[in-house]
């Protein structure tokens, strides 16, 4: 046990669930939903956790948090799609994170039994979801006054490539 899982105990999650995308690959893929192009896809939910869809299909838009289990390894230190400078990890979006976790908000178009009907997705196919939550603008959209590094490289690329394979 290491001292960090001493002092917080042991964290585990447990998908609810499965993504379902045109992406068979992370070369190509769109580097954020916002980059997506409208792809769409499915977000299969596993039966026991069916339940918890219910008044789900009010609101157009959610947030999904996955396991980018692809992802091996990580450094503090990456060049990130939209760069070519090193920047620090924790100012990026890189996958290759000391925890894989994903988020992507994306247009839900319906919810049928277990699956979601989803639009402008990023996500590569097979991916397991690890959480769901509404999307509120009220709660989730600020204007951002500032965003690093970002600001000079905005208009850039809009698909991964095989840098974080």
């Amino acid at each position: 046990m290491t001292e960090t899982e001493n002092i917080y105990g042991r964290v585990e999650f447990r998908p609810i669930g499965i993504v379902h995308s045109p992406f068979l690959e992370v070369a190509g893929m769109p580097i954020q939903p916002s980059r997506s192009e409208g792809a769409k896809g499915t977000v299969e939910i596993f039966d026991e956790f069916v339940e918890g869809l219910c008044d789900l299909d009010g609101f157009s838009h959610i947030i999904l948090l996955y396991h980018l289990h692809l992802s091996r390894g990580y450094s503090l230190k990456v060049i990130p799609f939209l760069d070519d400078q090193p920047r620090g990890l924790f100012a990026t979006r890189a996958p290759r994170r000391p925890n894989p976790i994903g988020l992507s908000v994306v247009r839900l178009a319906g919810v049928e039994k277990n699956i979601l009907s989803v639009e402008d997705l990023d996500i590569l196919d097979g991916t397991p979801l690890l959480d769901i939550k509404p999307f509120v603008g009220e709660f989730d959209s600020r204007k951002v006054p500032r965003i690093g590094w970002l600001e000079s490289v905005r208009k850039k690329k809009t698909r991964s490539d095989e840098r974080f394979k």
